[in-house]
């Protein structure tokens, strides 16, 4: 009996084998985020896109392609020309994937590797295309525009190929030394000219308040002249008595000041006036 049995399971096990092994070769997976097109050699590339999970095929016969149908990002750099003749480098984000539907296509005309086919080649040609129709100083103060008609012209060409861009956007930009250096010097002769101006402004307030100072003291002395003829020197001598107060004040708190009171003065000395005040300035 095992002797038999034996015999059954050897007999079945080469069939059995080579079922399963027909069985795993005919089934393939598409993974979430991915969408498979199948090539058959008789008929060639089917139009049909497979979806998502466990499909069959005809071994040997037919083969699956799986596409990642996710949103990728890529990067394309370059360098071109201005309007102006400046030089500039440019760096433009896509993130982009492939239409669904033109999968088959895709792969008859590009194959996997569709994005490097395609976006380069385009890119470089729709941003030097783009480019030379603005001038240096317009790519700065009109950035969203220029994004915008490179968005446009970059959609439209991808499309050609059954590309689908989801954003564009520019993220590097930078001048030629030449223009960088000249526009250094633009900021610093407009500084130059605010800081004359200001300079000038400055004299001219200057001057208003010279002027202005000068027509106040020549209307001061205009007054005290009038008083003066009207009612004598008076004035003067109330000022000088005031300044001679302010004096000694002044002297009085000094430790060195020695006052000497008193209509005399020094022994001996017959030409000091009275009402004088000797100072001796101390040791």
């Amino acid at each position: 009996m095992s002797t038999r049995a034996i015999n059954v399971v050897t007999k079945l096990a080469i069939p059995s084998g080579l079922l399963l092994t027909a069985v795993d070769y005919s089934m393939y997976d598409v993974k979430g985020g991915s969408r498979g097109v199948i090539f058959d050699r008789i008929s060639g590339v089917k139009k049909a896109v497979i979806g998502e999970g466990t499909h069959f095929l005809v071994p040997w016969l037919q083969k699956a392609i799986i596409y990642d149908v996710r949103t990728k990002p890529k990067s394309i750099s370059t360098n071109t020309g201005t309007k102006d003749l400046q030089m500039v480098s440019l760096t433009l984000r896509l993130l982009h994937r492939p239409n669904v539907v033109e999968l088959p296509r895709i792969y008859q005309n590009l194959g996997l590797d569709y994005d490097e086919r395609v976006l380069p080649s385009i890119g470089n040609e729709v941003l030097k295309s783009i480019v030379a129709q603005f001038d240096a100083a317009e790519l700065i103060t009109q950035r969203e525009i220029v994004s915008q008609r490179i968005r446009k012209e970059m959609s439209h060409r991808a499309n050609e190929f059954g590309i689908k861009l989801e954003d564009v956007s520019i993220t590097h930009m930078t001048f030629g030394a030449e223009f960088t250096k000249a526009v250094e010097q633009k900021q610093i002769a407009q500084q130059d000219a605010e800081r004359a101006r200001f300079l000038v402004e400055k004299a001219e307030q200057e001057r208003q308040a010279s002027v202005i100072r000068a027509e106040g003291e020549a209307e001061s002395a205009e007054c005290i002249s009038k008083a003066l003829s009207r009612v004598g020197d008076g004035l003067l001598l109330i000022r000088r008595l005031e300044a001679s107060k302010d004096i000694a004040r002044t002297l009085s708190k000094s430790s060195n000041i020695t006052y000497l009171p008193g209509g005399k003065g020094r022994e001996g000395d017959e030409k000091t006036p009275p009402n004088s005040l000797l100072l001796n300035i101390g040791r």
